[in-house]
């Protein structure tokens, strides 16, 4: 017998995480590597989130297990928030608070999927997606939109894409690996053909105060209340507040999926730990100024990187109106010989830049086809302008 179960043995590693903990390995060897490679923002936790975690930390009652679901002062402030950022009503018995929002992942999929199910997957995608619906048996169905479409899918690919088992539809607005946003047009179109063919929707919003240009991302249950009971939500802290490292994520959906995924998540994890808990609560009920001085300062970024890629020959950057990732399609590179080697891949590519010029980015095949690579503008101004120009550099020779 195998020492690893297939199921698992099968999980490829996050490819963003690697990255990421690639750059981390030579700057421990005192490399100059400069990493765009993990959406994680370069902000502290705002102040008054650590402040309330510190208080929580002195409270005995944060010292004992408390209700796998989530604290019921935080369930009532998600359901809130959800109303007041998203757009749609949820009650705060109908919200389940996860460890990260990529638990919420694997929750939904696992709730809803059965072995054989087929769930449409957007393409470009993050890399969690397609191994969370596979653990669950589920079957992941690329639906592929590429720069020309400003990474968007339309209702008559996912039509084209659809087959008596689907089940599910993924959405992620603002997307990580692309920072497009869907159109509220956009939104109810996919809406209606979804409640219409009786699909249920899985729709990631964790990015949805990071928009620009005047653009505001709403929750598709606002501009299609009907679904509700075909919908869950994912969200968490982890990207608006800064606060990766706390582990606070949540899902919404109809009682009976809530229900069924708190029974998972019993025997799973149990509860999210209370001092957590207890910061998430600070950081959805207290102010949300940081939040704006964050989104302006990668809003920043966002229009510097995007200018300096495009000055590359070969490179196509769209202009990404949500989240802190560029996309550009990097096809026009391909084919070329960069420092003596020709590069067919975007692999390829990204490991010629990091051995070259010391900057780590993530390649297109992790999130779908080759041709493209994913770089995060949550560093710091001064590291994004190096980095970029190391590259720039190096594909001008």
């Amino acid at each position: 017998m195998p020492r690893v179960s297939t199921r698992v043995a099968a999980i490829a590693p996050s490819a963003t995480l690697a990255v990421d903990a690639r750059a981390k390995q030579l700057k421990a060897q005192g490399r100059p590597v400069i990493g765009f490679g993990a959406g994680e923002p370069d902000f502290p936790t705002p102040a008054h989130v650590v402040q309330a975690a510190i208080a929580a930390a002195k409270d005995p009652a944060n010292h004992r297990y408390t209700p796998a679901a989530g604290l019921p002062a935080l369930r009532a402030a998600i359901a809130q928030r959800a109303q007041i950022d998203a757009g749609y009503h949820t009650e705060a018995a109908n919200v389940l608070v996860t460890n990260g929002g990529k638990q919420a992942v694997y929750q939904a999929f696992a709730t809803l999927v059965d072995p054989g199910d087929e769930v449409l997957l957007p393409a470009p995608f993050w890399t969690t997606y397609p191994e969370a619906i596979r653990l669950a048996g589920g079957v992941p169905v690329q639906v592929f939109a590429g720069a020309s479409q400003g990474y968007k899918v339309t209702v008559a690919q996912l039509e084209d894409a659809r087959t008596p088992a689907t089940k599910t539809l993924l959405l992620c607005s603002p997307s990580n690996p692309t920072g497009a946003v869907y159109s509220p047009a956009e939104l109810v179109e996919i809406g209606q053909w979804a409640l219409s063919n009786g699909i249920w929707v899985i729709s990631d919003e964790i990015y949805q105060h990071l928009t620009y240009d005047g653009v505001r991302a709403q929750s598709i249950l606002a501009h299609v209340p009907q679904l509700a009971d075909q919908t869950v939500v994912l969200n968490g802290v982890a990207k608006t507040f800064a606060m990766t490292g706390w582990r606070v994520g949540w899902m919404t959906g109809p009682t009976d999926v809530i229900k069924a995924a708190t029974n998972l998540q019993s025997h799973l994890t149990s509860n999210v730990s209370n001092v957590s808990q207890q910061a998430a609560l600070a950081a959805l009920t207290g102010d949300m100024t940081i939040v704006e001085t964050m989104r302006q300062a990668f809003d920043h970024r966002r229009k510097i990187i995007v200018a300096m890629l495009n000055e590359i020959d070969g490179f196509n950057c769209p202009l990404p109106q949500g989240a802190f990732y560029v996309y550009p399609d990097v096809t026009g590179v391909l084919g070329r010989t960069i420092a003596g080697i020709e590069v067919t891949t975007s692999a390829q590519l990204a490991k010629v830049i990091l051995d070259e010029v010391e900057v780590a980015v993530v390649p297109g095949e992790a999130f779908g086809p080759s041709g493209y690579l994913r770089l995060s503008y949550a560093l710091g101004e001064e590291d994004l302008i190096t980095g970029v120009r190391r590259i720039q550099e190096l594909l001008a020779r």
